[in-house]
């Protein structure tokens, strides 16, 4: 007589399968109305409301720096670059002073794996590989942003839009259309009916339109956050699982194959700190090298863009087509990056290098490892961000 999975103490697999399924689309539906709130929210201010923190007039590197510690705090450059959307979205920020944000946002998700490499530092050596492993993360995204943050202001200044400006915006009008914006899907019909039902629940609290805006926006911000905390945690318990064994069977693969598998994962759990921070203890136990887990890395950065695209697509208005060239700049810089610094076989080990040093000062002194993480993710970009902010 054969037993039931139901019978064994838990629902069967398929039907676990299509409950989280359907628990996701729940999620990602209410991550949309969080991303419309906060327009909402932001928009209804006023305009240059936002000028004084991180408006135009907010310096391309401390606009980079912002971009850092929002990441770093968070946790998630999902939520940073939706956020970033959102506010480019309501119109109060340009496109040109988010791109440095943008950057900023995939360095600081870097952070994620490096921290958990110090879970390691009990064994020197399995400690070596798993910080080489995090930091080659780290290094290929600082490299990235330090060639193609001066390309992106120079172009500007010569041309007076920047490189990923540009071409993010040609991609824009391209598949929107000029009357992308304007159109009236039945999804954006439910997305605003959610989105008045936050407004009048927040109209409730408050009579102050000002106040009603603020709150608004917190709101937003709020759904942001426990939503994609959510489909992260829904998406993991049915991807972890088999995580690993499908990273071990394409990691022999070769490079393409390596950022194809990084790339779907990512989409697939909807966090990039999740699928490399997976790597990590599979280096430490020798079981990968920091090469093989690079095009996972790339795969990972890529993949991530597509939340800040899918927040794009519910942005009406206005600003609706600067939303999507913003979330646009976010897949161009880390395609940009990797034809860089990976499509050309002598720059292709530069970050691994670098990573491999990093972890061998590391290895010896496990108190430069913390600092390592302390200084350049945190301490020195709030330094940096309040003091010229005061001054």
């Amino acid at each position: 007589m054969t037993s039931t999975s139901s019978e064994s103490g838990g629902p069967p697999r398929r039907l676990q399968i299509v409950l989280s399924l359907l628990a996701t689309v729940a999620l990602l539906y209410l991550f949309l109305i969080g991303v419309e709130s906060l327009a909402a929210g932001i928009k209804g201010l006023g305009k240059g409301v936002m000028d004084a923190y991180l408006g135009d007039a907010l310096s391309p590197i401390l606009g980079l720096i912002g971009g850092i510690l929002a990441t770093t705090l968070v946790q998630s450059s999902s939520v940073t670059t939706s956020l970033i959307v959102g506010m480019v979205g309501s119109g109060q920020l340009s496109v040109a002073s988010a791109v440095p944000m943008i950057m900023g946002a995939n360095i600081g998700t870097t952070v994620t794996n490096t921290i958990a490499s110090l879970a390691h530092a009990g064994r020197t050596a399995e400690f070596r590989r798993a910080f080489a492993a995090a930091t080659c993360h780290d290094f290929f995204n600082f490299l990235s942003v330090a060639v193609l943050l001066p390309v992106e202001l120079i172009t500007r200044a010569i041309f007076g839009r920047g490189l990923l400006e540009a071409g993010a915006g040609a991609i824009a009008t391209w598949v929107t259309g000029a009357q992308g914006a304007k159109y009236d899907s039945p999804i954006k019909g439910a997305i605003k009916a959610g989105v008045h039902v936050v407004e009048d629940g927040v109209g409730t609290l408050a009579e102050s339109p000002k106040v009603i805006a603020i709150v608004t926006a917190v709101v937003g911000c709020v759904i942001i956050y426990g939503a994609l905390a959510g489909i992260v945690r829904t998406m993991r318990a049915l991807v972890l699982s088999r995580m690993e064994a499908y990273v071990n069977r394409f990691l022999g693969s070769g490079g393409p194959v390596g950022i194809v598998v990084g790339l779907v994962l990512t989409v697939m759990v909807q966090s990039s700190s999740i699928t490399t921070s997976v790597m990590v203890p599979l280096a430490g136990a020798g079981l990968v090298t920091v090469m093989q887990i690079l095009p996972i890395t790339i795969g990972a950065n890529i993949g991530t863009t597509v939340t800040a695209l899918l927040a794009s697509m519910v942005v009406s208005g206005e600003a609706a087509m600067a939303a999507r060239q913003i979330a646009l700049v976010h897949l161009l810089f880390n395609l940009a990056g990797t034809l860089i610094w990976y499509a050309p076989p002598p720059l292709r080990m530069t970050s691994v290098r670098l990573a491999h040093r990093l972890a061998a000062i590391a290895a010896r002194s496990k108190k430069a490892a913390v600092a390592y993480v302390l200084l350049i993710f945190y301490g020195l970009p709030a330094l940096i961000f309040f003091v010229s902010r005061a001054f």
